[in-house]
């Protein structure tokens, strides 16, 4: 791959990245399945592979943070083309940089409000599971095997295997895929997890059942958990630490 072509990558990634990373997945709209449109291109060299695969990501990035409709699409295409082309502009995009986030903020409210709503029956559901216990912030705890060792505290550093899922049952992260535990702060993950290991003891196995307001909120993590999804996590523990520091966590850790 060209030189040329390596720093246009890495400035366009820079301006999506950030994007994927501090906006919500937005949409308050259904999920909707759409043939590819792609079907007439060429992918027979590599750089033809990557500007393809940078636009999927651009676009998976768009649907989850705007639910863009077709129409929409058609639009963000027009403008990607005059720019891409140094075409005459209908608009000075300046001037409507400011509204960016608004509309993802707006329409991360709409999903994160259907989300929560769909949640309400799957969270009534677990909670009515054998050996359930729902606590006041709404961590519905169930215990799969008693532990023998000691309970964490918020300051303890922990060592645990975990598999994460949405309420359909997706696995979005999975250490046991990895095939290597996570080590992290108890008081640096999400309250679902503070919450909920400090009610095991090493050698335990449990599920965490995570409603959005313990888990990641209204804003989600994109690109795997949506604003307000409830989350379920099958935990390990492992071992407990004092120790602290740089743990090089793994992405989608709690």
């Amino acid at each position: 791959m060209s030189t040329q072509l390596k720093t246009v990558l890495v400035m366009i990634v820079a301006l999506v990245g950030p994007a994927c990373a501090e906006e919500p997945q937005a949409a308050g709209k259904q999920e909707r399945k759409v043939e590819a449109t792609a079907g007439a291109v060429k992918l027979d060299t590599d750089e033809q592979k990557i500007f393809y695969a940078l636009g999927l990501s651009m676009g998976e990035n768009l649907r989850q943070q705007l639910n863009a409709s077709r129409e929409e699409v058609e639009l963000l295409k027009a403008g990607l083309t005059d720019g891409a082309l140094g075409a005459t502009p209908l608009l000075k995009a300046e001037e409507y940089r400011p509204k960016f986030q608004e509309l993802a903020q707006a329409r991360a409210r709409q999903v994160a409000e259907t989300e929560k709503k769909a949640s309400e029956e799957f969270l009534k559901k677990m909670a009515k599971e054998k050996g359930a216990v729902k606590t006041d912030s709404g961590l519905i705890f169930i215990n799969v095997k008693e532990g023998k060792g000691e309970s964490p505290k918020p300051t303890d550093t922990v060592k645990a295997h975990y598999t994460g899922t949405l309420r359909d049952g997706k696995v979005f992260d999975s250490s046991v895929e990895r095939g290597t535990p996570a080590t992290f702060p108890l008081k640096q993950v999400v309250p679902c997890w503070t919450e909920g290991l400090q009610k095991m003891k090493v050698g335990g196995k449990a599920k965490l059942v995570c409603p959005s307001n313990i888990a990641y909120g209204d804003n989600g993590r994109p690109p795997h958990i949506r604003p307000g999804a409830t989350l379920v996590f099958e935990v390990e523990l492992l071992e407990i630490t004092q120790t602290t520091g740089a743990l090089g966590l793994p992405e989608g850790h709690p």
